[in-house]
This record gives structure tokens, sequence and C-alpha cells, in this order.
């Protein structure tokens, strides 16, 4: 019960959250420069960091690993830098608030993709919650559009949403790999596949990777703090807490990262967009009162 978790799991925990909060901010204080090269170097950095922990606690899992998970991990590893991308790339078109909302909406395109692949069933509730997600984002696409500040809004909405659907199929792989697999050895193989998958899409659109150093300590951040310590957090308290709490703990996420962009950067979101918003991240909460479902995905 999530009322025996130790103080110490809730402490872990709120700074997960907070870490992940600031993954918008970072973003944006480095938006000088292209938002391919700022994912190739967040995952780059992180996959390095993991390195040394996973080959010290895990480099005979890592061998031991069969050719299935091998394909399946590089698959995840593959979805996982592309929702970095898009993710990403998404903040330079629209704000922090509807970016950050949409791309919470992937325990939802993973019911989607449940019910479409795997023909799992689909409760009145999942579908009522898909219905009303649908509608919040339709209404903050609406709002978005005749804000002048975003002129490009509408495909910054639509990176978000691509990066939730990326980060659904990259969890669902995820699922079925860690039924039989260590976490480290599934972690690093998984975060090395997301960085080379963003190495290879940044090198064929000649994206210029040479950056200067604060661009560069900005990207260490993205990749330390909500990257390892943020999702890193999660999984620390899945051990102590029900997931479908960890889930409905993550949408604090978008609340604080709104909070912060409207601090630091002025960011309103108009009325219409709240509404949407508050809309979505119901729907969310709805979906995740019955489902049981993993903790979100990286950001």
């Amino acid at each position: 019960m999530p009322a025996r978790a130790p103080l110490r799991v809730w402490v872990v925990l709120a700074a997960g959250l907070l870490a992940i909060s600031f993954s918008p901010i970072l973003v944006r204080y480095a938006s000088a420069a292209p938002g391919q090269a700022l994912a190739v170097w967040r995952t780059v950095f992180a996959a390095v960091l993991l390195m040394p922990i996973a080959w010290g606690k895990a480099r005979h899992e890592i061998r031991a690993l069969t050719r299935r998970a091998r394909v399946l991990i590089g698959l995840a590893g593959v979805m996982l830098g592309l929702h970095f991308i898009a993710w990403i790339e998404s903040l330079y078109y629209t704000s922090v608030a509807s970016a950050s909302v949409l791309v919470t909406t992937s325990p939802l395109f993973i019911a989607v993709l449940g019910f479409v692949v795997l023909r799992e069933r689909l409760t009145v509730r999942t579908m009522g919650a898909i219905g009303g997600a649908v509608v919040g984002a339709a209404l903050i696409g609406l709002a978005d559009a005749g804000d002048g500040v975003f002129p490009q809004a509408a495909l910054g909405n639509g990176l978000a949403l691509a990066g939730a659907l990326l980060v659904a199929v990259y969890l669902l792989i995820g699922r079925a790999v860690r039924q039989h697999t260590n976490f480290l050895a599934y972690l690093f193989p998984l975060y090395a596949t997301a960085a080379l998958t963003t190495l290879v899409a940044a090198l064929v659109r000649g994206v210029p990777l040479a950056q200067p150093w604060p661009i560069l300590g900005l990207c260490l951040l993205m990749a330390v703090g909500p990257q390892l310590l943020g999702h890193g957090s999660f999984n620390y308290a899945v051990r102590y807490l029900p997931a479908a709490l960890l889930g409905l703990l993550s949408l604090i996420e978008p609340i604080g990262a709104s909070l912060l962009a409207f601090g630091l950067f002025g960011e309103v979101p108009r009325p219409l967009a709240l509404v949407g918003m508050a809309i979505v991240l119901g729907a969310i909460a709805l979906a995740f009162v019955r489902r049981r479902s993993g903790p979100p995905g990286d950001r």
C-alpha cells in the first residue's frame, strides 16, 4: 500500500518529478541549437553515464541476452530515440504546456494499440477516456491555432502526439522484454540504441552536432536530471507503490512544467487550451483508475 512506502521513496519520487518537469525548460534554454542536436547529446550523455554502472552490475546478463531480446530491445530503442526527436522538436513550435500535456497521452495510445495489435478488450471507462482525450487535444489545437505566439503550433502539437505514440510502442515492447530481462541489462542497450538512432537521424539530415559548451552542459543536465534521475525515480518507486498511482503522479509533470514556463518565460495558455488540458489530464486519470500500466515513458 502507498502508505507503507518508506519516506525515502517519496523523497526520491518528489525529486524525480521535479527533474522531469524541468525537461522542456532545459530544451527551451538550449533552443539556439537544432532540436535534433539536443536529442543526440542528451541520449549520448545518458548512455555514457549509464554504461559503467550497467557493465559493472549487469554485464553477464547483457552478454546472455537472447537474439529475440536483442532484436526487441533494439526496436524499442529506435522508438525511444525517435520519441526524443519528436518531443524535443515539438517544443520549438508550440507551448511548453501544450507539448507537455499532449505527450502524456501515451497510456491512451497503449490502450488503443493493445486493442488493435494484441486484441485486448477496451473497457467502457477506457473508451470514454480516449474519447475525452481526443476532445481535449482538439480544443488545445483550436486554441493554439489562434495564438500568434506560436504560428506553427499545429506542427508542434502533432510532434508531441507523435512522441506519445512512439513512447506507447516502446513501452509495449519493453513490457514484453522486461518479463525475462534484468532492469540494467534492458536499460543500457535501450539507451545506447536510442542514442545511435538520434545520431544516425541527425547525420542523415545534416544536423550540425558541434555545439558550444553551454548547450552541451544543458544537454548533460537533461541526461542526468529528467532522463536518469527523473525516470529512474519511477523505476525505483514502482517496487513500493502501485504502478497506477505512479501513472497518476506523472500527471504532475505537465502541471509543473507549465508553471515553470509561466514563471520563466511568461507563457500563458489561452483559456480554451486550459480547458482542453484539463480534459486530457482528467481522461488519463480516468483511465489509470482501473488500469495497471507501467511507469511513464522518457522525456
